[in-house]
Parts: C-alpha cells; sequence; structure tokens
C-alpha cells in the first residue's frame, strides 16, 4: 500500500503535534511513511514553489508559503469571509470579491502543483476542509489518478445558500472530482446531494454514488470522534489538580467552552441563562456558568460585535443577580490549555453546546468522556449541532428558544443521579465504539472501496 499523504490549511507543529486528527491519522501516517502537508506558520513576502520540511516528528511534515496577501484574501478571505459564513448558514455575513475567489483558486492551483511533484503512483490522498475543495480538480488537471478523498469538518451549506454564492455550481463540479466526499452527518449528505444534483447538474445513482459526465464520487457520512478512553484518562488526572474553589458544595457549575463564533449562539445562551435567574430565585448563588470563549479573528467586524455583545451581556446579567459572595457569569476571553479543559468539564455539573449550527462540535463528546463514571453530568445539546445526531440521550434544545434553554437548565440542573447516569452510560458507549480512530480506519476504507470501483 502506498503512502497516505493528508492536505490541510494547517499543520500540527512542535516535536510531539497532538489534536484529535494527529490522534486519527499518525499510526497510518507513520505505517505508511506519509506526509501532511499544510500552510506554513509566517507569512513570506514571495512564496516558494516547494515544500519546506518540518524537522521533528514521527511523520513527515511538509509546509507551504502563504504571502500576506494570500493570508489576507484566500484565508481571511475567501476561506472565512465567503465560505465560514456560508457553510454556517449566515449568508447575509458573506463578503464577496473578485480578488477573494482568485486568491483562493491561485492557492489551490499552486499547492496541487507542489503535491504534484512528489506523488507517488500509490499515494492516497485525505485532502481536509472548505480551504482546499479545488484540489482534486487541480491535481486531476495535471494528470494525477491517484485515490483522493476530502472530508469537510463543517456543516454542508442548503442549495438554497449556496446560490449565494456566485460560483456555486464550479464548487459543485470541484467536489465531483473527488473519489470520496466524507461529510460529518447524514443532514450534510442530504444537503450535499441536493445541491450537487440541482446546482452541479450531478445525477443520482446506486447507494452513495453521484455522477457527472465521466465523474463518479460517493457521498457519505463519516462523523469525527475523539480519543474517549484518552480523554477520560486525562479528564481524571487533570480533576485532581484543579485550584481549590472551583468546586463548591453548594453550587452547581454549568460550562460553556467555544470559540468567540457567530454561530456559536453565545448571547442566546447568555440571554437564556438571564432568563433562568430571572424566574428562580432560588437557584440563585447555587448555580454559576462559566464560559470560556478564545478570541478568534480580531479586527473583522462580525467577530468584534459579537465581543462586544457577550461582554454587554455578562456585565449586565452579573449587574442584575451578582452578591458579594456570588457572580452568575464568569467569562474567560482567552485560550485554556487542553489539559485544564479537561479537568474543568469533569468538575462542571452541565455542560451548555447551543450553536446555531455546526458541523460536529467536539465539546459535546469531550464532556460526556471526561465525566466521573459514578456521578455524572448533563449534556444540553443543539439540535443544530451534528452531534445531534449520535447523542440522542443528550437534553437537545433549540438555540434559537431562550424559553426552552432555560426550561432545559432546570431540568439539568435538578436531574436525579440515577437518569443522569442512564443518559451517560448510552452516550458514553456510543463514543468509545465510534471514537476518532473508527473514523479514520472508516474513511480510508471506503476511499479504497471508491478508488477500485472509480478504476474498474
Amino acid at each position: 500500500m502506498g503512502r497516505l499523504i493528508c492536505i490541510s490549511n494547517r499543520i500540527p507543529l512542535g516535536p510531539n503535534p497532538s489534536g484529535g486528527l494527529v490522534v486519527a491519522l499518525a499510526d497510518v501516517l507513520e505505517r505508511t511513511g506519509g506526509i501532511w502537508i499544510g500552510s506554513a506558520a509566517e507569512t513570506v513576502e514571495a512564496p516558494s514553489d516547494t515544500f519546506t520540511e518540518v524537522e521533528g516528528g514521527k511523520f513527515r511534515r511538509l509546509s507551504f508559503d502563504l504571502s500576506p496577501e494570500d493570508k489576507d484574501n484566500y484565508y481571511a478571505g475567501y476561506a472565512n469571509s465567503v465560505l465560514w459564513p456560508l457553510f454556517h448558514d449566515r449568508t447575509d455575513l458573506m463578503e464577496i470579491k473578485g480578488e477573494y475567489y482568485d486568491a483562493y483558486r491561485s492557492v489551490n492551483r499552486r499547492l496541487a502543483k507542489m503535491v504534484h511533484g512528489i506523488l507517488r503512483p500509490d499515494d492516497r490522498l485525505w485532502v481536509h476542509d472548505f480551504h482546499l475543495m479545488p484540489m482534486a480538480h487541480e491535481l486531476r488537471l495535471l494528470g494525477a489518478k491517484n485515490a483522493i478523498g476530502f472530508f469537510l469538518h463543517t456543516p454542508f451549506p442548503t442549495h438554497l445558500a449556496m446560490q449565494a454564492m456566485p460560483y456555486g455550481a464550479e464548487m459543485c463540479k470541484w467536489l465531483m472530482r473527488y473519489d470520496l466526499v466524507g461529510l460529518q452527518v447524514e443532514r450534510d449528505v442530504v444537503h450535499a446531494r441536493v445541491g450537487l444534483t440541482l446546482l452541479g447538474g450531478a445525477e443520482e445513482g446506486e447507494g452513495d454514488i453521484l455522477r457527472l459526465g465521466k465523474e463518479t464520487t460517493r457521498v457519505r457520512a463519516f462523523p469525527i470522534g475523539i480519543d474517549t478512553a484518552d480523554f477520560a484518562k486525562l479528564a481524571a488526572e487533570q480533576f485532581e489538580m484543579l485550584p481549590q474553589g472551583i468546586v463548591k458544595p453548594t453550587r452547581q457549575m454549568m460550562i460553556g467552552v467555544d470559540r468567540l463564533d457567530y454561530s456559536k449562539g453565545l448571547p442566546q445562551r447568555f440571554r437564556a441563562f438571564g432568563t433562568f435567574l430571572e424566574r428562580h430565585e432560588d437557584w440563585h448563588r447555587h448555580v454559576s456558568l462559566l464560559q470560556i470563549s478564545p478570541p478568534t479573528r480580531e479586527g473583522v467586524k462580525a467577530y468584534d460585535d459579537i465581543r462586544d455583545e457577550l461582554e454587554h451581556l455578562a456585565g449586565r446579567i452579573n449587574g442584575r443577580f451578582a452578591d458579594i459572595t456570588w457572580a452568575p457569569i464568569r467569562y474567560i476571553h482567552r485560550p485554556i490549555p487542553r489539559e485544564t479543559l479537561a479537568g474543568l468539564y469533569r468538575a462542571a455539573h452541565v455542560a451548555l453546546v447551543t450553536p446555531l449550527m455546526d458541523g460536529m462540535n467536539l465539546v459535546a463528546k469531550e464532556f460526556i468522556a471526561a465525566q466521573n463514571p459514578d456521578d455524572p453530568g448533563v449534556l444540553v445539546l443543539s439540535r443544530f449541532a451534528g452531534a445531534a445526531e449520535q447523542m440522542t440521550e443528550a437534553l437537545m434544545v433549540n438555540p434559537h428558544d431562550d424559553e426552552q434553554i432555560a426550561a432545559t437548565m432546570l431540568t439539568a440542573l435538578s436531574m436525579p443521579r440515577s437518569e443522569r447516569s442512564r443518559r451517560y452510560e448510552a452516550l458514553m458507549e456510543g463514543l468509545l465504539r465510534e471514537d476518532v480512530h473508527w473514523w479514520s480506519e472508516r474513511f480510508l476504507v471506503a476511499l479504497d472501496e471508491a478508488a477500485l470501483a472509480s478504476a474498474a
């Protein structure tokens, strides 16, 4: 079997890189002598047409250069100001500019040439996320006949949303050049099949097959998981290392951990907690919300606006309900180490995972994995998170409905241990069975099968 070549916008750095995707792919990369390709951390004025070797690590890593203009137009522009809002049902926030599209195509074309230069005939390629959707198209134009798979970590947009993008039909044709298109959940498969047929002109085949002229691809759901057993062990260790005062015997803690992004439903969550406190005075001083939201894309108006709104809401709620011994909301606007988060998940009684739209949301899975089996907490989960398709024993909410979220907070905080344990055991069984190793193995087997069928 040939090498696995993994291509993503970012490359895992450091001598011992960590993270769910690294855990999932490290073994097969090592075993096949594979390569991980991603952009360099720093921009350069004149990007090279060759890769730079990233030293250290257990598998080979190659970085490609981006210029400051590439970063502005390809990454911040087309990827994050057009595709990100499109894929998260916020077409009203799209910034459609010709220079963004031109840079996106140019970066993908240049990278494809560099990848083609190192390809061997039996290599398999796994392309990750919306930054690199044209990669298979560009490689096929260069003559590559390798097995190429694509996995989208975000939701897939509806065909109506795709029509807000000038190049929606072209995006469909890019995806048809892959042997396999992997999406998070069945919701996304439905959206993709409708979009690829109605906008892209593809025809339905048997099972998961779509055809466009001579091109054949398969579209299938591969729900990404976490390294469940490892995270459970980490949480148990880190809980014992938390500072004194985090856990209070007379106070329950709800936790939210989300990047500061308009897709995460954070203002709605704060308002729902305000409604809860307004209606349940008996819970004052007996519950607090710890919200951790590291900054992202500072200087972009949509993100600056949500930061200002959250700070205003936290101040208003604390100003109205707090006393000298208790603040309802603790809002942290900076990164917290993964190890500390694991301990905090275990300490929390309730997790609020309430995005307006999300591909999967691994916080939901990490929270459950972190729980004490003898006294587990409760997961409150948005029905618009991809995780909702797998994690049916969570308490489901509509993130747009403040009153429903407030009522569900009460249900979660008041839930007896027997029901908490029943829900936790069912959720944990699924997380252990469908972990990140299951996800990567399932995708790569499907890619091999799709490539063999296409070559037949």
